[in-house]
């Protein structure tokens, strides 16, 4: 799914196939999903049908010729109203395409179980017969048959069949990284996986669903604007009707095509035709940032989010915090401490514990223990450590190891306190070692602000969006990391809990809040969230809660996510503005045209100097149609977004596309009656 290889708008494929269903949807069962190009297939119908009446010999409607080029010109209105949503599928379908070719059939090396028990016996059998929770080996130079997680080991792969990056990423069991997707490569290293869906729901197969438009709905803001324009429809459907009396009293024929041509130019067609295909290619410019939406209302929601939660580590630090120093307390061996610090990171699977172990150079068999009791890390306790005969030795946060030894009656040392403040307040993350709820010493844990994020939040802050950030460790450390990092608030010692109550604080006081996480713990406040956006190398859970996967794994991507969605908003709106504006010229062109010969009056009001009635019908009518292919690859593109703020950017749109859809009617109109007048 390269980006580089989908840049231009119209392909030759893309387009034949689009050419085709165009007339695929003229089909009247599709055409109602529209009220109104279907109001404008009954009108060709019609006008079809006055055809056949001409020609057998009726006199009073025109002739034949006239009448038959105004119905080609509504049929031709048709296909491309159809073509602009056709292109729109087109391109999303050809991603999907290159997607299916990803999701073939791949052999899998099925680890047979009984019980809780792997067997040794390794079985080939194909992707699509492995079940939740079947376990798989994939060894180098594997295609990884299913999505997973990673239950044992660690493997370099190639992800760029679902990315487009080329850079190979690692992952590996235990912490937020321990994700797999079906479809990508194992380049190094074996590891053993736990499948984590069904067959045929995938994540590739989620988004093959999803770029086909198989499971797109209308948005409420797209649903809205439908019945909008249906209103419309209606009203114009009782304006032109009334002209019929009109003429009658001013003793003026008016032909079946002068009426259905009048109702056709003043409804808003232009967006009509366009509203799906803009739709359509907001959730496909989101695709083309490597962001899968699993809805067009998230990339509309995206465009008026207020409030962004992001985790600090791995999203405004480059994560995988490593140990970068040991500080014993005053009155304890460093020996005895090293032990205890890599006896408390035997079972400790996350890369800070295994970086704790690669810093003391101590391979934990180097003290052999009886009966181990592993305690694993929880939100909770915020601490993990072992237990071994009479020896009970916890590792975790500064305030929860304090909480313990006060809790046995012990105090905590004068030393070791000025030590995590020390460290917290260089912004590194302080872990407090305890034996038998005696305090050991400090682990400095270090981790880097990725570069250039301070320069995106402040594009986010431009574009009126505050960024929280979300972090386990305490006031200090998350302080100095927020100052430097540029965020505009931040959360401390968070609990998942803490990050729901946050969300739901905000979405009660009327904002809309968007979260950006990894982690199983991160499921909930991703659901909760407005935008909710995973990151693809996180764990299956996460992406389940989102309702956005980011390819690249770059949580600033939002920043893209929310400029497509403000494009979007916008390009509707603006393309509404212009399809509306359109009608004050196409009035001027027919009405005036049409009462001249009775009413000389009204010459006055025909400011374009049309020809006769026939040409400003013909004009009207062939401008309507021909604006539609226009705006096509406006509508694909979207309009740009500035971060100028929402009035200066309603003024612009204004003066572009009102005063816009006012003016290039009526040159448009004048340059076709001339061209029209050449040939009657």
């Amino acid at each position: 799914m390269q980006r580089n290889s989908k840049n231009k708008l119209f392909q030759s494929s893309m387009t034949k196939e689009a050419l085709k269903q165009s007339f695929i949807k003229l089909s009247p069962a599709k055409m109602f999903r529209n009220p109104v190009m279907f109001t404008v297939w009954m009108g060709t119908f019609v006008m079809a049908v006055v055809c056949i009446w001409i020609a057998t010999g009726e006199q009073s409607q025109g002739s034949f010729t006239y009448n038959l080029v105004v119905t080609t010109v509504l049929f031709f209105t048709l296909l491309f109203a159809n073509f602009a949503e056709a292109i729109a599928e087109a391109r999303g379908k050809a991603q999907a395409d290159s997607l299916r070719k990803t999701r073939e059939e791949t052999p899998a090396k099925w680890i047979q179980t009984i019980g809780e028990m792997y067997m040794d016996e390794i079985k080939i059998v194909p992707s699509s017969q492995l079940k939740k929770g079947d376990i798989f080996l994939c060894e180098t130079g594997d295609i990884i048959p299913s999505d997973g997680e990673i239950i044992e080991g660690l493997a370099t792969i190639d992800e760029s069949a679902i990315t487009g990056e080329s850079a190979p990423v690692i992952r590996e069991a235990g912490g937020d990284k321990s994700s797999v997707t079906g479809g990508t490569k194992v380049l190094s290293d074996k590891i053993k996986v736990v499948v984590t869906t069904e067959a045929g729901e995938s994540f590739l197969d989620k988004m093959i669903a999803l770029v086909e438009g198989a499971s797109r709905q209308k948005t409420p803001n797209e649903i809205a604007l439908t019945i909008l324009l249906a209103g419309f429809t209606l009203v114009f459907i009782i304006v032109t009707t009334t002209l019929k009396p009109f003429g009658d009293y001013a003793q003026t024929p008016i032909t079946i095509s002068a009426f259905i041509s009048l109702f056709v130019c003043l409804i808003p067609t232009t967006i009509g035709g366009l509203l799906s295909a803009i739709g359509i290619a907001g959730m496909d410019r989101a695709l083309r940032a490597n962001v899968i939406t699993k809805s067009g209302k998230a990339v509309e929601t995206a465009g008026d989010i207020d409030v962004l939660l992001l985790d600090k580590t791995g999203t405004i630090t480059i994560g995988n915090r490593k140990a970068t120093n040991f500080y014993p307390a005053n009155t304890v061996d460093e020996n005895h401490f090293i032990k205890s610090v890599v006896l408390s990171s035997m079972a400790d699977d996350t890369p800070e514990g295994k970086s704790i172990i690669e810093l003391a150079g101590i391979k934990p068999s180097a003290y052999p223990v009886h009966s181990p009791r592993y305690i694993k890390f929880t939100a909770e306790t915020r601490s993990s450590g072992i237990d071994f005969e009479n020896t009970r030795i916890r590792k975790g946060a500064s305030d929860a190891i304090r909480k313990l030894i006060e809790k046995a009656g012990n105090s905590f040392p004068v030393d070791t306190a000025d030590k995590v403040n020390m460290i917290s307040s260089n912004g590194g993350t302080p872990l407090v070692v305890c034996e038998n709820e005696n305090v050991l010493g400090v682990i400095e844990l270090q981790d880097i602000i990725k570069p250039g994020i301070r320069e995106r939040f402040e594009r986010l802050r431009k574009m009126g969006i505050k960024t929280v950030m979300v972090t386990g460790d305490n006031p200090l450390t998350a302080k100095f990391i927020a100052d430097k990092a540029g965020v505009d608030d931040f959360i401390a010692e968070a609990k998942p809990e803490d990050k729901m109550n946050y969300i739901r604080k905000e979405q009660n006081e009327g904002r809309l809040v968007a979260m950006i996480g990894d982690g199983t713990n991160d499921a909930p406040a991703l659901a909760q969230a407005d935008v909710g956006v995973a990151m693809n190398s996180g764990t299956q859970a996460a992406k389940e809660a989102g309702n956005m996967v980011d390819l690249d794994n770059d949580p600033t991507k939002l920043i893209e996510v929310v400029e497509i969605g403000k494009q979007l908003l916008m390009t509707r709106g603006t393309l509404t503005t212009f399809s509306i504006a359109n009608d004050v010229a196409k009035y001027f062109a027919i009405v005036p045209a049409l009462f001249i010969a009775s009413i000389p009056a009204l010459q006055g009001l025909n400011i374009m100097k049309l020809h006769s009635p026939e040409t400003a019908i013909l004009s009207a009518v062939i401008f309507n149609a021909i604006i539609i292919p226009l705006l096509i690859p406006l509508a694909l593109k979207g309009v740009a977004y500035k971060p100028i703020g929402a009035s200066a950017l309603l003024r612009r749109n204004l003066l572009i596309y009102g005063l816009g859809g006012v003016i290039v009617p009526f040159i448009g109109i004048k340059i076709i009656d001339i061209l029209v007048t050449q040939f009657i």
